[in-house]
């Protein structure tokens, strides 16, 4: 009894995730309890809201109170700019909104990252402190720790969902919520708490309201989803992380160029398998209970170009992040009097944090030069206009992804390869769109998406330094044989993983949809294969999913 009791409480060890057995029995309790509650949609609303905090509990302990928090604070601002009609008092509730939603993240998120560029730029030793861990500690005798600020899992997903309720409220796209309960099920929803996709409350809000259905092809759906997800999961993703990708990463100088390289295209399938093989097991849980997310990939590396990819990658993010920020900034337009100030703020945290004083008199040189080519003409200046919003988007993309520099750098360089992209869709000497012309397209956009992501996997620039010296300077092809035949088992897994990706999608959707409307029992016996295939390849500690950490 204590054993099972103990299993009900936090445990750091065994969080509460779709690899895990205690999630699946988690998940027949609920939807039990959910098919008994389906037509009392208040209750049910309420129900899938409780369950969905002690999900979270069980992912990030006592940080379920943030949640609460955040979903106390936007509930509320989202019901006073429902009453309130004045303009001025409506902008100041949303900015009162973003600011508090913001402060919280950058406390969780980004503290540390300031603080050594406070130490780097002037000198300043400062440590920040869990005030938090602390308060709690003098007012009712806990014993957490305060020495350190732990990061809230999926504090960047639902801080999102949390901003845009409010946003989308003040712009009268949506009515408020007005059951905080509700509105706290919309914000905590277990299935995509803490991996996303970021879910808009236009699209899920509605579907609160609506009565439970779920059709025999929806729910052959919903256990295709779940299973395709868990394999990629399991036999993609963490297969070959734990067989090759991370031994290359852990220590790079141990290993040739050649085994960098495709430890490097190794890990493109698996951010990509682990990533989306998340929110698939979300998407068909959440099918099974009457709910639909949003798609958040399609097929990312058949993508032609740069900007191609990133409308089929993590597309939650990418559409918030274009309606939410690279809009509000000026889009393709012009550039906007917060852009230049982000622009000039991100050059001085530069500047600072440099180490000797050759880089801001060269900041400096090239800010001046750029200023006077500006004035003088006018192509120039509708060029700059029309693309700095765009490398700003990236880099808060980058910078939300993780609080390093290394992000800050992978969210510029595919900024730059977006800004290239364009320039050269305007001088490119040919118009077709060809077989051969969209190979060469796939083929050079997978290669820039993957070299980007050394900065993205290297846990600091000194690795990702390492990592490249390799790649550039011991690049022997006369042992890609040899590596390749001692790494055949993990390589095996990346070709058939890349090779399921390019499947037409026409003929993914004919094999879902075949699966769906099979019979019942042949679907019994497809999963009890998955789960033994996922048996045999897992390990005795399962990966975390990549994006928790974000």
């Amino acid at each position: 009894m204590n054993a099972f009791l103990d299993h009900l409480l936090y445990n750091p060890k065994e969080p509460l995730t779709f690899v895990s057995i205690f999630f699946w029995i988690y998940f027949s309790v609920v939807l039990v309890g959910f098919v008994m509650l389906r037509k009392r949609l208040a209750i049910r609303n309420a129900y899938l809201f409780l369950i969905s905090l002690y999900f979270y509990y069980k992912t990030s302990y006592w940080f379920v109170f943030l949640l609460l928090f955040s979903t106390g604070v936007d509930y509320s601002i989202g019901r006073a700019l429902g009453t309130i009609h004045q303009q001025g008092w409506r902008k100041a509730l949303v900015a009162l909104s973003v600011t508090i939603n913001l402060s919280v993240l950058f406390y969780f998120k980004y503290v540390y990252f300031f603080s050594d560029i406070l130490k780097a730029s002037f000198g300043i030793d400062w440590t920040p402190v869990a005030h938090y861990a602390l308060w709690s500690n003098q007012s009712f005798g806990t014993d957490f720790v305060t020495d350190r600020i732990f990061l809230p899992v999926g504090i960047s997903f639902y801080t999102f969902q949390c901003i845009s309720y409010t946003v989308d409220v003040f712009r009268r796209r949506i009515e408020p919520v007005k059951s905080p309960l509700d509105f706290g099920f919309y914000i905590s929803f277990f299935p995509q708490l803490v991996a996303g996709p970021i879910v808009r409350a236009s699209d899920f809000i509605p579907q609160l309201y609506k009565p439970y259905q779920v059709t025999r092809t929806e729910f052959g759906l919903g256990l295709f989803w779940i299973l395709n997800g868990l394999l990629k999961k399991v036999f993609l993703a963490d297969y070959i992380a734990l067989n090759f990708i991370d031994r290359v990463f852990a220590q790079p100088t141990l290993y040739t160029g050649i085994e960098t390289a495709l430890a490097l295209i190794g890990y493109s399938l698996q951010v990509y398998a682990d990533f989306s093989g998340y929110t698939d097991v979300a998407i068909g849980v959440a099918l099974w209970m009457g709910f639909s997310l949003t798609k958040n990939f399609h097929s990312p590396y058949k993508a032609t170009s740069v900007a191609d990819f990133w409308k089929r990658w993590h597309m939650s993010l990418s559409g918030w992040l274009r309606d939410y920020v690279y809009i509000p900034l000026g889009g393709n337009r012009s550039g906007t009097v917060a852009s230049y100030v982000l622009v000039y703020l991100g050059l001085l945290g530069v500047a600072l944090a440099a180490d000797s004083w050759e880089t801001p008199a060269i900041i400096s040189g090239v800010v001046a030069g750029v200023y006077a080519v500006y004035k003088i003409w006018p192509k120039f200046r509708e060029w700059l206009n029309t693309n700095v919003n765009l490398m700003l988007t990236m880099l808060l993309g980058g910078i939300w992804h993780g609080a390093s520099w290394n992000f800050v750098l992978w969210g510029g360089l595919n900024g730059l390869g977006l800004v290239f992209y364009k320039g050269w869709q305007a001088i490119r000497p040919y118009k077709s769109r060809g077989f051969w012309i969209k190979a060469v397209g796939v083929l050079l956009t997978f290669t820039f998406i993957t070299f980007t992501r050394i900065w993205f996997r290297s846990p600091d620039l000194e690795t990702a330094q390492v990592i490249l010296d390799r790649m550039q300077n011991n690049m022997s092809w006369a042992l890609l044989l040899p590596v390749m035949i001692g790494f055949w088992k993990p390589l095996s897994v990346m070709v058939l993983g890349y090779g399921i990706h390019m499947i037409p999608e026409s003929g993914k959707q004919a094999y879902r949809l075949l699966f769906a409307r099979t019979h019942w029992a042949l679907q019994g016996v497809v999963a009890v294969l998955s789960v033994l295939v996922m048996y045999q390849v897992m390990t005795a500690e399962s990966q975390p999913f990549i994006y928790f950490q974000f």
